[in-house]
């Protein structure tokens, strides 16, 4: 999903188990952690390397 110093914007589809998440990207969807984030269905997140580091939408 992402490299170097590069984070993107995924929305959340759907909440797993074990804080992790189902997100929508721009190449289709992706399973990042969200342990370090208070995220819920359908939030704006910022994701790199597969862990969610902020939610910047509702």
């Amino acid at each position: 999903m992402t490299c170097a110093d590069l984070a993107v914007t995924a929305k959340v589809l759907r909440l797993l188990p074990d804080a992790m998440a189902l997100v929508e990207v721009g190449e289709g969807t992706e399973v990042v952690s969200v342990a370090l984030v208070r995220a819920t269905v359908g939030d704006a997140i910022l994701v790199h390397a597969r862990e969610a580091i902020a939610v910047v939408g509702r």
